[in-house]
């Protein structure tokens, strides 16, 4: 009898791809973001990390978060998008991204925290 293990469709890790204008998300990360109306952005510059948090249609009628702090999300069905230049313009200053050619990306580990409800992204873990 072999040892086969059975590979699946769904990917285990969530995965951050950061191009020169937008945070790709993989379809694990995704997942989270489903339900998003739009997401905030925040950057921890001590521990360089990235918090996306999802925030519901009902939760902005409310009128707690600023228009200037909502970022669009484009979800599809095997990966999300957010756009924001400056954010990433941001985020590369720090962490010396370069993106010398128009397509050049990074990838970095992401993990979802529970307590917070944010996806949680470690620019001290890149991946290769």
């Amino acid at each position: 009898m072999n040892n086969f293990i059975w590979a699946s469709k769904k990917p285990l890790d969530e995965i951050a791809t950061i191009y020169e204008a937008n945070i790709t998300l993989n379809k694990s990360a995704t997942g989270y973001f489903e339900n998003a109306y739009v997401v905030l952005l925040g950057l921890d510059r001590d521990k360089k990390l990235i918090a996306i948090k999802p925030v519901t249609k009902e939760e902005i009628s409310m009128g707690y978060i600023p228009k200037e702090q909502q970022h669009n999300i484009t979800v599809k069905s095997s990966y999300s998008r957010i756009c924001n230049k400056l954010f990433v313009k941001e985020v590369s200053d720090l962490v010396g991204l370069k993106f010398i050619e128009h397509h050049q990306s990074y990838k970095f580990k992401a993990s979802w925290n529970k307590e917070e409800n944010v996806l949680v992204i470690d620019l001290n873990k890149k991946e290769v």
